[in-house]
């Protein structure tokens, strides 16, 4: 029994694909050993390719792309060591460009991170991290790496999304690995939009590694189904904050039965939610959750209805950020938590 448990953890560490990065290694190990006459220089060079971009390739499953850039950076070392015997140049080409890693944390607990994830976390030069990241993911970032609060709440950014944006681009230039470490999943409410934009813009190489987002990791963690055939049909996202810090939303359309509905980043307009959901159609009865600290050993839930939850989130210490759940499906909480 231990030696499986011990199997599953080193799999766990281990990409799926490491047994094609050792057979394109053994293809071109010859080459580069004519290449290079010293062992240390044939050890950076391997060190170079198992960490760097040409390994990223081959775990991403773009093998072709792979070996075309081993192909590349053989070529530029057998041209760099030729130029050295003739004295015309010193430097060494066997390195990296930098690149950014736009990763989803996910909702707190560290268990839910993927594999790639933990990889990049553990090969980052640098990491830009936000509020949401709990402390026990990021204990698991590559222990000398340069960490970088950027954590935003409402009017209180340690450092604007431009700022951000910039950060990220200028450390890539520099050759470095950065990693984006974000709460939940990039791409949804995470900025990882806007960020890649910019890193195009720029010509800067990136990565985008989806996180198990908030809603997922929080209704699960609470035994509420976002969808359920007798209860909800469909399940909409939206955030309580947009970018010019207001509110407004499609209520008539939000409003709806046999739907679930998640809002992210609304605790502080939850009053405001709940009257706008009521004047476009829910009963006041609709089952409604307030979630903080989702799928952590401090999790918090509170339940209610629309016409309830205010009074009662006011007997609580629950605070922002929190998530909000409305629907019917909210009524299996008790049912379904374990």
């Amino acid at each position: 029994v231990l030696s499986r448990i011990l199997r599953g953890k080193l799999e766990s560490l281990i990409p799926f694909h490491y047994g094609n990065l050792a057979t394109l290694a053994k293809k071109y190990r010859e080459k580069v050993k004519s290449t290079f006459q010293s062992v240390n220089q044939r050890r950076r060079f391997w060190e170079s390719v198992f960490q760097g971009k040409i390994a990223d390739k081959v775990f991403d499953g773009k093998l072709s792309e792979a070996e075309n850039l081993l192909q590349n950076l053989i070529a530029q070392n057998q041209l760099s060591q030729a130029q050295k015997t003739t004295g015309k140049q010193q430097n060494n080409p066997c390195t990296d460009e930098g690149e950014v890693y736009l990763v989803g944390a996910g909702p707190g607990d560290p268990e839910l991170l993927t594999f790639k994830a933990l990889r990049l976390m553990q090969q980052a030069d640098v990491v830009f991290y936000d509020r949401l990241v709990s402390s026990e993911i990021q204990a698991l970032v590559r222990r000398d790496a340069e960490m970088i609060y950027v954590g935003k709440q409402c009017n209180n950014h340690a450092m604007s999304q431009q700022q951000i944006n910039d950060q990220l681009v200028e450390h890539a230039k520099k050759g470095r690995r950065v990693l984006r470490l974000k709460g939940g999943d990039p791409f949804i409410f995470g900025r990882g939009g806007e960020e890649a934009e910019e890193l195009i813009k720029n010509q800067v190489p990136f990565q985008v590694v989806p996180g198990i987002t908030s809603a997922a990791g929080a209704s699960t963690y609470c035994g509420i189904p976002l969808t359920h055939r007798d209860y909800a049909q469909s399940v909409t996202f939206v955030t309580g904050h947009l970018k010019n810090g207001s509110h407004q939303l499609d209520w008539n359309r939000l409003a709806q039965k046999q739907q679930t509905l998640v809002i992210y980043m609304g605790l502080n307009s939850l009053a405001d939610i709940c009257t706008n959901l009521v004047e476009n159609g829910l009963p006041q009865t609709t089952a409604i959750a307030v979630i903080q600290n989702a799928t952590r050993t401090n999790q918090q839930i509170l339940t209610g209805t629309l016409n309830t939850i205010e009074q009662k989130l006011t007997l609580t210490s629950i605070q922002s950020p929190a998530l909000i759940i409305v629907g019917e499906v909210v009524k299996l909480h008790k049912k379904l938590t374990r």
